[in-house]
Order: C-alpha cells, then sequence, then structure tokens
C-alpha cells in the first residue's frame, strides 16, 4: 500500500503541470491524457516541464512561494532526465509519467537534490 501511495504522489510531481487527477492508490492518474507536446518536445522541455511540476509540488508541501525551488527543482528535472534510459524516456512521452524503473530514479534525484518526497 504505502509502495502504491509513493507511486501515485510521485507521479503527480511529475504530471502537475498538466493537471492531471490521481487515484490515490494506483499509480496510473486516472481521467488523464497525456500532452500531446510530449511526444516530440525537446530535452530542455520535457526538463522545463519537469522543472515547473516539481516547483509547483514542492511549494505545496512546504507551503511557501514556488521561485524558492528554482535551484533545486532544476536539479531534480536535470538529475531525472539524464538517468532515464530511452525505453523510460519514450514511456514518459507517450504517458506523461515515469514507469517503475524511472520512478525509482526520479526518487533518488528528490534526495540527490534535497528535495521533499511528496509522501
Amino acid at each position: 500500500m504505502l509502495g502504491s501511495l509513493r507511486s501515485a504522489l510521485l507521479c503527480f510531481v511529475l504530471c502537475a503541470s498538466t493537471g492531471p487527477a490521481l487515484a490515490g492508490a494506483s499509480q496510473t492518474p486516472i481521467d488523464y491524457t497525456p500532452d500531446p507536446a510530449l511526444r516530440t518536445a525537446s530535452r530542455s522541455d520535457l526538463e522545463a516541464r519537469i522543472g515547473k511540476a516539481c516547483r509547483v509540488t514542492q511549494a505545496k508541501l512546504q507551503q511557501t512561494e514556488e521561485s524558492k525551488f528554482s535551484r533545486a527543482c532544476g536539479c531534480y528535472a536535470s538529475r531525472s532526465l539524464r538517468s532515464l534510459d530511452e525505453a523510460e524516456l519514450l514511456f514518459y512521452r507517450e504517458k506523461g509519467y515515469f514507469n517503475d524503473g524511472a520512478r525509482a530514479k526520479a526518487l533518488a534525484a528528490l534526495d540527490a537534490c534535497r528535495l521533499q518526497r511528496p509522501f
């Protein structure tokens, strides 16, 4: 149960900029259609989207302004994206959230960049 909740919340961090609804015990957002622009977005655009979702989530978690997380979320977005293999990146582009392997790498990036885990 904790693993499912952790996965759902991490997915929220990564998908928050597109506004999906999440199921508390599911790894997959419900009523979520990934942005078609993800399929052709450049790596820098993907990094910017991940960073924005991080800033929004961290600001909510820590009840402060998004701007306080620019550097740390930049670190997180960069590390997360660099760590993905081609299959994980393709999954993200198609689905709009990280698969299990990428999710583990994203958690490691949260820790490395000293960000609060969303659970």
